[in-house]
């Protein structure tokens, strides 16, 4: 998690804004490392909550995030491991706010109390 990212906030998206190139995924990537990358061009993570309440708690908190942010990711939740996928859909691909969006959930999660102890 890096508070810069966590700092910054998301920008509005259109079909004409760029994706980013390799570069620059690897560089954001690298304040982001917990996260995945796939072939797709998207953001994945799995966590791993106490139980199923603070999974459902978490998904509550990263739903208030994304609502500020209006960038929203795609959410699965399998008992206690919730697992976000993101990417810009309005591109189909990566830009920095998915990014920015990865840090903030990277953030709720570690500062909510969620985790396994």
């Amino acid at each position: 998690m890096t508070t810069e990212l966590t700092q910054r906030r998301c920008e509005p998206c259109t079909a004409e804004t760029p994706a980013l190139k390799p570069p620059e995924i690897f560089k954001l990537h690298e304040k982001t490392s917990d996260w995945g990358i796939t072939t797709g061009h998207k953001l994945v993570r799995t966590f791993e909550c106490r139980d199923f309440v603070a999974a459902i708690d978490f998904v509550k908190r990263v739903a208030d995030v994304a609502e500020v942010e209006d960038h929203h990711p795609n959410i699965t939740i399998d008992y206690r491991k919730v697992t976000f996928t993101i990417w810009t859909h309005a591109i189909d691909d990566l830009s920095e706010n998915d990014f920015i969006l990865a840090a903030k959930i990277d953030a709720a999660f570690a500062e909510g109390g969620f985790a396994v102890e």
